[in-house]
């Protein structure tokens, strides 16, 4: 085979290679061991003194277009298993549709906005605050004494000396306060952050709504009105409510709010412990102490305060019985709501 014929084979056996093997059959064909390109460099010391530079210069401008083409054609190659990866053949439209995967709102933001629309209805306005907050707020303008024990790192996440995560929402109302006159009905809705050991009912981030109503010769009467109507709206109009005294620095007297066991109604069972009751929310007077930090007059004005977990009372709801399983991210639980 002379060189331009070798040459035009060279070229069209590269150039109609249809993959990695066949690019690669075609190299040994002509530079393998046997191949006619290294063939020709191997005829070299049999010809002629006086041909051989010119069988030389051929051979060897042979071999440098066989090892470029097929460099060229293996990037051809690579580009196009590339481009195969991210290429989809395009959709029938002719075939049927599929149900596909819709949003919905998540079970926490439905319960809030039940409870917001119970207190909107009560006369309630909505307030907020933010979650990064200073310790003045969060404990001292509160009533809370230095050494209670919630001011400890083990048990608030703290950013600096004086700067912290909120434990609670109550920090919205004296910020309200400090900025308004009464009257005032209120509620604070939002994130809060403790530094708990997370297991099924407890966590390290959770929700909280709060509720606030300051004016002259506001009374624990009521309290226990706003409290049951709520509580009756929620969980429907049998359920009773109890009132059990307890402490909070920022209210006195205070009292633990409970309601009918959602599971037995109030018979007894494990969920209440045989009680016929579960804990719903803290609640109690405004303290003095808290009206003198936002430069009220505790002689002057009275007010009450409430505050519960969203996430507690969606899972009284639902009957859920893991905390963790909110801020899970797992479909299979949020796809129920």
């Amino acid at each position: 085979m002379d060189a331009d014929a070798l040459e035009k084979s060279i070229r069209h056996d590269i150039d109609t290679a249809d993959g990695y093997d066949a690019l690669e059959q075609t190299r040994i064909k002509y530079l393998g061991r046997k191949g006619l390109v290294t063939g020709l460099l191997k005829d070299i010391k049999d010809a002629p003194p006086d041909e051989r530079p010119k069988l030389g210069a051929v051979s060897n401008k042979l071999k440098k277009l066989t090892e470029s083409l097929l460099e060229e054609k293996l990037s051809v190659l690579r580009a196009a298993q590339q481009g195969s990866r991210f290429y989809k053949k395009p959709h029938d439209a002719t075939l049927p549709a599929h149900d596909g995967m819709t949003g919905r709102r998540h079970v926490l933001a439905t319960v809030f906005r039940e409870l917001k629309d119970i207190f909107v209805g009560m006369g309630y306005t909505l307030a907020s605050g933010p979650m990064v907050e200073l310790e003045y707020y969060n404990f001292q303008a509160l009533n809370f004494p230095d050494e209670h024990p919630s001011r400890d790192e083990q048990d608030t996440f703290y950013i600096t000396d004086d700067m912290l995560l909120r434990t609670h929402t109550s920090p919205v109302q004296v910020r309200y306060m400090e900025e308004n006159k009464p009257p005032l009905k209120i509620i604070a809705a939002g994130r809060v952050f403790r530094n708990e050991s997370i297991d099924p009912s407890h966590a390290a981030e959770f929700h909280q709504v709060e509720g606030l109503y300051v004016d002259t010769d506001v009374s624990l009467a009521d309290l226990k009105l706003d409290v049951e109507i709520f509580i009756q709206q929620l969980f429907g109009s049998k359920t009773q409510v109890r009132f059990r005294p307890s402490f909070f620095p920022f209210t006195e007297p205070s009292a633990e709010v409970d309601m009918t066991c959602v599971v037995c109604q109030g018979k007894g069972c494990s969920v209440c412990q045989q009680t016929g009751w579960i804990e719903l929310m803290g609640s109690g007077m405004v303290h003095p102490n808290v009206f003198r930090a936002v430069g009220y007059d505790p002689e002057i004005y009275s007010g009450f305060a409430f505050g519960l977990g969203v996430d507690r009372v969606a899972m009284m709801k639902y009957g859920i019985d893991d905390i963790r399983l909110f801020l899970g991210n797992d479909l299979r639980f949020l796809r129920q709501f």
